[in-house]
């Protein structure tokens, strides 16, 4: 999906994650979020058995997203451990 433009939307379950990390990580995953509205770029997998569901890696946190025509929307940000569960 190069040169695509995606929309980014965080969900508001999501926002509150976020606001609960350190900053410095807050920092990195807004870092890798920019760079994944921009190029679709980073660590990315699409999530088995769900349909437009992906994941993208930020060290030990995950970052859930569905990807909706050219919106990513945000719906979760939690440690790997405790996504998957």
């Amino acid at each position: 999906m190069p040169g695509a433009n995606f929309q980014l939307f965080i969900s508001e379950e999501a926002l509150e994650q976020l606001r609960a990390l350190p900053k410095d990580l807050r920092k990195r995953i807004g870092e890798r979020l920019n760079a994944l509205e921009a190029s679709f770029a980073g660590d990315i997998k699409k999530l088995a058995g769900t349909e437009n569901k992906y994941r993208l890696r930020v060290g030990n946190h995950r970052v859930l997203f569905r990807l909706v025509g050219s919106q990513i929307q945000v719906y979760l940000v939690k440690q790997r451990k405790e996504v998957y569960e």
